[in-house]
């Protein structure tokens, strides 16, 4: 496969999610990744993150973030380490971080101090809360964000404590952010010849996803609470209903839609009630309306109106994770795929939902901890000498 990112090196200094989940998009596209990490300390932090573990250093949880990913074994804390660093910077288009917002200037890692190594190179820093302002050395993870920018209060059911999202969504949208970014910034050396720093906070994701909800605020005072059911906020019925044996969840957003919902539900005369005759009123009169397809929705079984409704208008069962990934329809389409690993042939992963020419991109785990140190410095022109030299000063573990 023709990847387009083929031929750009990116060098990552990353930790947990948000930046390796950002960077594997890239290495999946083409991209040569390489993971800088200390091999006196156990690499990312990640590496040891249970409960699920294949081998010293390396885990289940490490590889869903590091698929296609290369490792090189580097002390930057040391002058020695610095200087390795250097080199392969000499080699690469791009360097990300998803450090503190204090560190990226504190271990050199901006487009300040590597600007003159490589006029070209693009500084990618992935912070907690930015790095230009008084919050720039406050550690900060995802669920974090929630809290404060409101998420959490606008999930769950009414009336029950605030709740999180069920996976850590702010650490995977501010990746994929960061990632259109530093391709974006790329284009940009293309035409000028100058790299730059591009910054991409945690918070200030999380903000933006506010949406329609945070405009409705900012212009109209409009304050959006829970509503039962993960209720839409807006749109009438587009929530939860208990069918004979489970849930499904049915997505009226268009007056299309409700009315194939009511012709198929033998009920005519729920459109014909003024109370729901359009969008507005169902909105206004949500209370009214839900008992009465509550009633409808009893009367069978969730298979049996996914069958007949999947046809007409959007509905979806409610699964677990077992019933998720079990599903055929996944297999069918190729998102669990098979990526040997030494320790577990059979090791399995979700496959990148990116499909060029309507191939899903091919996958491989990620390399031991500092395992291709030595390829890549002497690729950067380090000699034995100079290898020794490192080895020596605690720079490099060989």
């Amino acid at each position: 496969m023709n990847r387009p990112l083929e031929g750009v090196r990116i060098l990552t200094l990353e930790q947990f999610g948000a930046g390796p989940y950002g960077s594997m998009l890239l290495a999946d596209l083409g991209a040569d990744v390489i993971k800088v990490e200390n091999p006196f300390t156990g690499g990312d932090p990640s590496r040891a993150m249970g409960p699920h573990f294949l081998g010293e250093h390396d885990g289940h949880y490490f590889q869903t973030f590091s698929l296609n990913k290369r490792s090189v074994g580097i002390n930057l804390k040391c002058p020695e380490g610095r200087e390795a660093f250097h080199a392969l910077v000499r080699t690469a288009d791009a360097v990300l971080n998803n450090f503190r917002g204090d560190q990226a200037e504190k271990l050199g890692l901006d487009y300040a101090a590597l600007g003159p190594v490589n006029e070209r190179i693009v500084c990618a820093h992935i912070s907690a809360y930015g790095r230009d302002n008084d919050r720039r050395s406050w550690p900060g993870y995802d669920y974090l964000m929630q809290a404060e920018t409101g998420w959490m209060q606008l999930t769950g059911e009414p009336g029950a404590p605030p709740a999180r999202c069920g996976l850590s969504i702010v650490d995977f949208m501010t990746g994929t952010t960061a990632a259109l970014a530093l391709v974006s910034a790329l284009l940009g050396v293309a035409r000028s010849g100058r790299g730059q720093d591009v910054d991409v906070s945690l918070f200030d994701v999380a903000l933006h996803q506010l949406s329609y909800p945070g405009n409705w605020y900012l212009n109209e005072g409009t304050r959006t609470e829970r509503l039962p059911r993960s209720a839409h906020p807006s749109a009438v019925p587009v929530q939860l209903f208990a069918t004979s044996d489970a849930w499904v969840f049915v997505m009226c957003m268009t007056q299309k839609f409700w009315q194939l919902l009511i012709d198929e539900l033998g009920r005519p005369d729920l459109g014909q009630d003024p109370r729901f005759k359009d969008p507005h009123n169902r909105r206004e009169h949500m209370d009214a309306l839900t008992p009465l397809l509550d009633a409808e929705f009893a009367r069978d079984s969730t298979d049996n109106w996914l069958k007949r409704l999947c046809h007409l208008l959007p509905a979806a069962p409610v699964y677990d994770i077992a019933h998720a990934l079990d599903n055929p329809f996944v297999h069918q389409i190729g998102m669990v795929r098979q990526v040997p690993h030494p320790q577990k042939q059979d090791f399995r992963t979700l496959a990148n939902p990116i499909k060029l020419s309507g191939n899903r991109l091919p996958s491989r785990v990620c390399s031991a901890l500092a395992a291709d140190t030595e390829t890549l410095l002497r690729e950067a022109g380090l000699d034995e000498a100079a290898m020794v030299r490192l080895g020596k000063a605690g720079a490099i573990k060989r």
